[in-house]
């Protein structure tokens, strides 16, 4: 994945599970919860993409606030946006190992202006983003573990 917009951070989790089954939890989770964008939300910022298009989480697909740019089953997916705010990517990276599955999420954003800098204090300086983040991917390992165990 290579972005101009700059690193914000990286997280990942170590599941034991295939990584076709974490893919199958992760694209769950997100078709579910759409990661906690509303159309309302997406309005009120001037997020675009501002609707689901298409099917999920295939290339060029959209949800409130994210256009699917890459999707490979098993091994990669590139979630991409903006709003009046910030313009953003998200990227998840599965990577299979003895034993298991590496489940990494990278965000690359830029907050320009003053109001920019402010939304950024809100969602990355609170703690916000990184909580968020960490909880999906917590989600993610649990699902496809629960899966691969039954």
């Amino acid at each position: 994945m290579e972005t101009d917009l700059p690193f914000i951070d990286e997280h990942q989790v170590v599941v034991a599970a295939p990584a076709a089954v974490v893919w199958q939890s992760l694209t769950a989770r997100i078709i579910k919860t759409r990661l906690g964008v509303s159309e309302g939300f997406a309005r009120v910022v001037g997020a675009q993409p501002g609707e689901v298009t298409g099917t999920l989480l295939d290339e060029g697909s959209t949800m409130p606030g994210f256009a699917v740019t890459e999707s490979v089953p098993g091994d990669h997916l590139t979630l991409a946006g903006h709003h009046r705010f910030s313009r953003y990517i998200l990227h998840f990276g599965l990577t299979e190992q003895p034993g298991g599955t590496v489940l990494c999420a990278r965000s690359n954003a830029e907050f320009p202006g003053l109001p920019g800098w402010a939304y950024r204090q809100f969602v990355i300086g609170s703690g916000g983003h990184r909580v968020m983040v960490g909880r999906l991917l917590r989600s993610v390992a649990h699902s496809a573990e629960r899966h691969t165990d039954g």
